[in-house]
């Protein structure tokens, strides 16, 4: 196997949170919301991810990894540790082209698929509280993607015996 494509994940280990920088070009933000779905994706996955950092521990690609693990419940569970891999460029350009082509390759999501997602997910039973909470999505994005017609979707949403409150039905017609 190839060093230069292996080489990164033989320097995997756990370093302390506080020793890991952030880079000071980085593109990519990400909504709070969007924070909150990453820190339940390890919460629910696992760490699948390490950061990667240069041999100095600036941060490659991971900021927002490196962001969560600094809050409750994270930052207790992981003892203030994080997972690095450390990759050497040549130069700054090196750091650069890695921080945007990891952030790129990673992609977006396509309607038809996401279409395809939830409309499974529904029909194995699963609420539209619990896609929102795995998923990161309001339920206004689930019920666009489920192609359901708005009756159905506002039952889905009301659990039994919940109705809406006044203030809710007049909003609602």
């Amino acid at each position: 196997m190839d060093n230069k494509i292996s080489g990164p994940l033989s320097t995997l280990r756990w370093v302390d949170r506080g020793s890991v920088k952030p880079n000071d070009y980085n593109p990519n933000k990400v909504s709070k919301q969007n924070l909150e779905l990453l820190k339940q994706s390890i919460l629910a996955n696992g760490w699948t991810l390490p950061i990667v950092v240069r041999p100095d521990f600036t941060i490659i690609d991971g900021f927002h990894r490196w962001t969560v693990a600094g809050e409750e419940p994270l930052v207790s569970m992981l003892d203030g540790k994080v997972p690095v891999v450390i990759v050497e460029h040549k130069d700054k350009a090196g750091n650069i082209y890695g921080t945007v082509t990891h952030n790129r390759a990673r992609g977006t999501h396509l309607l038809g698929p996401m279409k395809a997602i939830v409309k499974e997910l529904m029909a194995e039973g699963k609420s539209v509280e619990e896609i929102g909470k795995q998923l990161g999505m309001r339920p206004e994005e689930i019920f666009r993607l489920s192609e359901f017609s708005k009756e159905d979707f506002l039952k889905m949403m009301i659990k039994p015996d919940q109705g809406f409150s006044k203030a809710e039905f007049i909003t609602k017609i």
